[in-house]
């Protein structure tokens, strides 16, 4: 599943100097994929009226009276039952039955075999409401092979766990195939989890459909299945939908539609049936979408189709994820050298989907704004989030899907490898636009500024540590995503990646079809290495990467050059923070290390232990060395004062010398090492000095995205305006160049990074208070408020202009922007103006805005906490947010807390500025008030954001003085 709630490129590096970065730096951090509160919560558990009579069991166990050494008192399924088969037919009611309810129907047949003997059936069931047998149970059971089944003593549902239970009056026989079918209702509820439904509007007209979100544990909700990613079956979907609509599942239908006996309006469609796999990637949907479609260039058995609402079909938006799937596609069978394996790849973009998408075996589903893309009004980071999302779920269709990992303590290595692989994919497909270079900004810098604090966590977990549905949410984090595409990419580099492509295939092939750990993929790497003498490694895949995965952070990376002797230590943004998580390696890892002398490649070299004495590293005279080269290791470096003093004036001399990549490594290593009072924070201030010369995107968003810190702890006092006037000074020559390149401003960049730095340019030039910039703004702006029919502000401008005039505007451009926002068809535009309505210096305003956040009829469902996060990170709005979030709690919980990844987003965004003693106070008051509610998905973010305000209280106090006193120095 691809990382979720998604700012545009523009709006991202915008915000950095006006403060909606602080929103796109935590939203890009986590995963969004959701499990909102049922809207009729209410009725769950009584039977949904439907047009056929129904008897409902209403035999349930409550949480008050559970009985922790039952089996079916606990989170994970016995072993004594595996399934081999399902037959599912559903029905879902597009209209509301009379009691205002959507429900659906469905009937479900699941073939398993007894491994163990055992007198009980236990399998996931949530919110459905059975119909019972003759006997009075909610199932009924036969036997396929073997002894006749034992009668049947009980059926009892178990909420807290989410179980059907079948007490039954004898055993089961081991190695006896049996059959239980059961019949149920279920609400087609918009809770974006489950079989759901999904609206939208059509000119006036609200159409509904119903769609599906498994992952992880809803499954259980569509149908009763042993819902568990080991549990994998092979699965026979049949849909009964309204005759115009079409029915869409993992797989293509046998034939074609056949009219419902007894009723015309109604249609079946029977799927062919799926390979062996896990529940949680199963996909149907009712929809009256329509497609564009091609067969896969190199492979014509593969069917490519990208659906999409009939009007954005008709205006194109599908053509661009059309024409990059097959190259995508091509790409991973060759690089897994392994065959796509099903018939068709279909592809999805939904106006309610709370995840960025989902890699549903062979019928993806997106949100809207990563799928589809209008060229007239969307941008280059548009159409970079498409094509990467797109990769990044295409990945998964081998990795993750032919071959799953067995428990979810293992997510890490499902979504770090496509995390990864994503930027390959991408790249393939976009071979002009540098994308793989942007994993170290994107994914690498992101998520260390959550490693480096005491309250992060290893990528593994123990397996039985997660259990219940929010504690397998814990896992959709910035660290299994971005922590492990790191270092798995780490990985590749010291293997090669030939030898790790090698591996990765042969781990593939072995484990088609099936489950597995990631210990699995260290064999069958391990195998790839010992094939291939050129690879030489101190110890085992497995020793070296142990240090990686079982314990949390990463290490700091010192040099000093006089003598010679590197060494590393555990990296803490607060180096007072104290670590109650033990390590067996106690915190050290085995480092491989890339290093240049004055620009010139030396020999690689592993650092084992705390240290070590190397003449590589030792420099005389004028020469500088440089360690991590294209930051393709997961660690930070320091360096001796002499070697950092050297290194800055290579930077002002002639700056090419040293890589791109890491010209942005000197920067963010030198501000995060200040940030743990490693280096004077002055040094890391003098490593930007450089960029009046620079032009390219990476080092300028390096900086920006560091001092943006700056700005979150400053811009309530006197400091923010003389950091204010260096950087007008810095970026000034990055202004004029892009005027001169783009013909002032009538033409964009080649290039992808530079029409990305274009951005940069203007957000800091205009947040600075550059005059050129602000009647840039407001003439472009204007020329829009006068003729709305003709936007002449080009969508890679977008972003930062709809910020900046309204930040400069009043609310005559609020309520032009909102108008915009509420007529805007494409959700990219949408997107763009609904953050960029944040950017408001009006209290009033923004309060106004943050009441509109409760009402999804103004803000939809799966916008709502990005959009108070957005609010928050204006620095007006920062109290209005955090005044609002605390006053409705229980409310945002309730909507949005359970599974929600968007839930820990907000937790974030709403107190990164928290630096007083004060403001610890509320959060801590606001946490003891809040206990009986919970905080849910956000809990781990709670904390953080506790550790991370005593670390920047005590920041604050020890540079604000000496950060002044540079940024007034260097701003003549």
């Amino acid at each position: 599943m691809a990382k979720g709630f998604y700012i545009s490129k523009g709006l991202g590096i915008l915000g950095i100097v006006l403060g909606v970065a602080a929103v796109c730096t935590i939203v890009a951090l986590s995963v969004v994929y959701a499990q909102e509160k049922n809207k009729n919560a209410e009725s769950a558990n009584q039977a949904p009226s439907s047009t056929a009579a129904t008897s409902t069991a209403t035999t349930s166990t409550a949480a008050t009276t559970l009985d922790q050494s039952k089996p079916w008192n606990r989170y994970r399924l016995p072993k004594a039952l595996v399934p081999d088969s399902y037959q599912v037919t559903l029905r879902p009611y597009l209209t509301p039955n009379k009691n205002g309810l959507y429900i659906f129907e469905g009937s479900s047949s699941v073939h398993f075999r007894c491994n163990e003997t055992t007198n009980l059936i236990i399998i996931h069931s949530k919110k459905l409401n059975y119909t019972t047998t003759s006997q009075g149970h909610m199932v009924a059971l036969r036997t396929l092979e073997g002894a006749k089944a034992p009668d049947i003593d009980k059926t009892e549902l178990v909420e807290v766990t989410e179980y059907l239970v079948v007490h039954l009056k004898g055993n089961l026989q081991v190695g006896s195939l049996y059959e239980m079918n059961t019949t149920f209702t279920g609400e087609l509820a918009d809770d974006l989890a489950g079989f759901y439904r999904s609206e939208y509007m059509d000119g006036n007209i609200k159409k509904v459909l119903a769609t599906t979100q498994m992952q992880s544990a809803d499954a259980r909700k569509s149908f009763p299945c042993f819902d568990e990613p080991a549990m994998k079956a092979r699965f026979n979907i049949t849909l009964i939908h309204p005759s115009n609509l079409t029915a869409l599942s993992n797989m293509l239908p046998k034939g074609p539609s056949v009219p419902f006996e007894g009723n015309a309006a109604w249609n079946i469609t029977e799927f062919q049936t799926t390979p062996v796999m896990s529940t949680y990637l199963l996909a149907y949907i009712v929809s009256e979408f329509t497609h564009v479609e091609e067969m896969n260039p190199t492979n014509s058995k593969v069917l490519i189709r990208i659906w999409s609402r009939p009007s954005a079909t008709n205006e194109g938006h599908g053509a661009y994820a059309l024409n990059v799937t097959g190259p995508i596609l091509r790409f991973f069978e060759q690089h897994y050298n392994t065959p796509y394996p099903l018939p068709k790849s279909d592809q999805i973009g939904l106006p309610d989907f709370n995840a960025g998408a989902m890699e549903n075996w062979g019928l993806v589903t997106y949100r809207e704004n990563s799928l589809l893309f209008d060229p007239k009004s969307s941008s280059s980071s548009n159409k970079e989030r498409v094509v990467t999302v797109i990769a990044h779920e295409l990945a998964h269709q081998w990795f993750g899907n032919l071959v799953t990992v067995a428990w979810w303590n293992d997510l890490w290595l499902n979504e770090g490898f496509a995390s990864y692989v994503e930027y390959l994919g991408a790249d393939h497909a976009e071979p002009n636009w540098n994308l793989k270079d942007l994993i170290v900004q994107n994914e690498l810098y992101r998520v260390m500024a959550v490693d480096a604090l005491a309250s992060s966590h290893p990528l593994s977990t123990p397996a039985e540590e997660v259990n219940t549905p929010a504690q397998i949410s814990e896992m959709f984090d910035s660290i299994s995503y971005s922590k492990g595409a790191s270092v798995l990419r780490m990985l590749s580099s010291f293997l090669s990646e030939d030898v790790f492509k090698e591996g990765l295939a042969s781990y593939l092939k072995a484990f088609a079809y099936k489950s597995t750990t990631y210990l699995d993929l260290w064999e069958h790497l391990q195998k790839a290495v010992d094939n291939h003498t050129s690879v030489n490694l101190p110890h085992s895949v497995k020793t070296i990467m142990d240090r990686w995965i079982l314990q949390m952070g990463f290490p700091v990376i010192t040099v000093d050059t006089k003598t010679g002797n590197i060494s590393q230590k555990h990296f803490l943004l607060d180096p007072e923070s104290t670590v109650t998580r033990p390590s067996e390696f106690n915190y050290l890892w085995i480092v491989h290390i890339s290093s240049l002398k004055n620009g010139s490649a030396q020999s690689d070299f592993w650092l084992e232990g705390a240290s070590k004495i190397q003449d590589q590293f030792k420099t005389t005279g004028a020469d500088w060395v440089l360690l991590n080269v294209n930051v393709t290791g997961y660690y930070q470096v320091n360096y001796d004062e002499e070697n950092w003093r050297k290194i800055q004036d290579q930077l002002q001399k002639n700056l090419l010398v040293i890589p791109v990549i890491n010209r942005a490594q000197v920067i963010h290593d030198a501000f995060d090492l200040a940030s743990a009072s490693m280096v004077p924070v002055t040094l890391a201030l003098n490593n930007t000095l450089f960029l009046n010369k620079e032009r390219e995107y990476l080092p300028w968003q390096a900086a920006l995205s560091s001092l943006s810190y700056f700005k979150l702890m400053f811009d309530r006092s006197e400091v923010y305006s003389s950091m204010q006037k260096y950087l007008k000074k810095q970026v000034t020559p990055l202004f004029s160049h892009f005027e001169t390149v783009t013909k002032n401003w009538t033409q964009r960049p080649e290039n992808l990074m530079d029409q990305y730095n274009e951005i940069n340019a203007i957000s800091t030039a205009c947040s600075s208070g550059l005059p050129a910039c602000e009647a840039l703004v407001s003439k472009l702006f204007s020329q829009w408020m006068a003729n709305p029919n003709n936007n002449p502000i080009h969508p890679n401008l977008r972003s930062t202009i709809y910020c900046n005039a309204i930040a400069q505007g009043g609310e005559e451009e609020w309520n032009f922007a909102w108008d915009q926002f509420r007529k805007a068809t494409l959700v990219n535009e949408a997107d763009k103006l609904r953050a960029a309505l944040a950017c408001s210096k009006q209290v009033w305003i923004l309060n106004r805005y943050l009441t509109y956040t409760l009402n999804p009829d103004l803000i939809r469902k799966q916008d709502a906490t990005s959009t108070i996060s957005s609010i928050a990170s204006n620095v007006i709005g920062q109290n209005l947010a955090w005044d609002f979030v605390q006053s409705n709690w229980k409310k945002l919980f309730n909507d949005y807390g359970g599974g929600s990844f968007s839930f820990s987003n907000l937790i974030q965004a709403v107190t990164r500025r928290f630096s007083t003693e004060h403001e610890l106070q509320q959060l801590e008051q606001f946490k003891k008030n809040n206990m009986d509610t919970g905080f849910g998905s956000a809990t781990r973010a709670l904390e953080q954001a506790l550790e991370k305000t005593k670390g920047n209280i005590k920041w604050v106090k020890e540079n604000k003085d000496v950060v002044h006193t540079w940024f007034t120095a260097n701003s003549n």
